[in-house]
């Protein structure tokens, strides 16, 4: 008879393209998903992978096998969530966070998750860099900034405010900037090659600055201001440490920059796991208590 866990192991292969993700997602060594798989293949008597040694493809009966077994796991998931105690969650949760933002904006949010709900296995993983969250096997994610098109589903739970800013040194060395056509006259600080949309109340002016430092992170972005290399557009919440210790200052205050949006990104599909939900709503009213979470 076909196991579950058997089933649900070989659907966390085929969508995260191998062994090595599939392990990470379930929490198992590779040899016990390695096990799964082949017992899952003798019970129904066909191959459903094709393995090689950059992952595993599937079959033409892999693929008409997925989504049946898909279908059956996600009903077996509802029905064990429905039969939850009501507040009471288990299993893991792997969440991915944005390092400049996590440890003190995220991670008092997650601990007092997890201290709520002793059951819950909350693991989350920090870093500023792009996390693919399918392939690296995370129920979800936590990005902050402008959301780029992808096929991930995005539910936006908070804002920072942001400015323009930068060190007292370098100001008095390059001038003020009094008005938006100003910027184009000094060094930018930024992570890719974004512009900068300043408002005045009436009307929103893109400046496509240009600088020679960049960075993937808030923080680093921070430093590199503070360090007197340009101007750079920074979440309120992150320079204002900067602005405490003297190394920046706000600058062109009449002007405005659009908020910078806090978002949970999930993997595409259309039942959300009720960990997922708990931790939006949770989220959603840590950051309608207070200005920033």
């Amino acid at each position: 008879m076909v196991s579950f866990e058997d089933m649900q192991t070989f659907v966390e292969v085929a969508d995260g393209g191998g062994i090595t993700v599939a392990a990470r997602r379930l929490g198992l060594p590779k040899s016990i998903v390695s096990r799964r798989l082949v017992r899952l293949e003798s019970e129904l008597g066909v191959q459903l992978l094709a393995r090689t040694t950059r992952g595993a493809s599937l079959t033409e009966a892999g693929a008409s096998f997925r989504e049946h077994a898909a279908r059956m796991c996600l009903e077996m998931e509802v029905a064990r969530e429905e039969m939850a105690p009501t507040g009471e969650l288990r299993g893991r949760l792997r969440v991915a966070v944005p390092s400049s933002f996590g440890p003190r904006h995220f991670a008092p949010a997650l601990a007092e998750l997890a201290r709520q709900h002793p059951l819950l296995q909350l693991h989350a993983h920090y870093s500023d860099r792009y996390v693919d969250l399918v392939a690296e096997g995370f129920d979800c994610g936590i990005r902050v900034g402008y959301l780029q098109d992808s096929n991930l589903t995005a539910r936006r739970i908070g804002a920072f405010a942001a400015g323009l800013f930068a060190n007292p040194e370098y100001l008095r060395n390059h001038g003020v900037p009094r008005k938006p056509s100003d910027l184009l006259d000094h060094q930018a600080i930024l992570q890719g090659t974004e512009s900068w949309k300043v408002s005045d109340g009436s009307r929103t002016i893109v400046i496509n600055a240009q600088g020679r430092f960049k960075a993937d992170s808030a923080l680093g972005i921070a430093e590199g201001t503070a360090a007197g290399l340009g101007i750079a557009a920074l979440p309120v919440v992150i320079a204002e440490s900067y602005v405490a210790a003297g190394t920046l200052v706000p600058i062109m205050s009449d002007y405005g920059l659009p908020e910078i949006g806090v978002y949970i990104v999930r993997p595409p599909g259309s039942h959300v796991s009720r960990k997922v939900r708990v931790l939006i709503d949770f989220l959603v009213q840590r950051f309608a208590a207070k200005p920033g979470p």
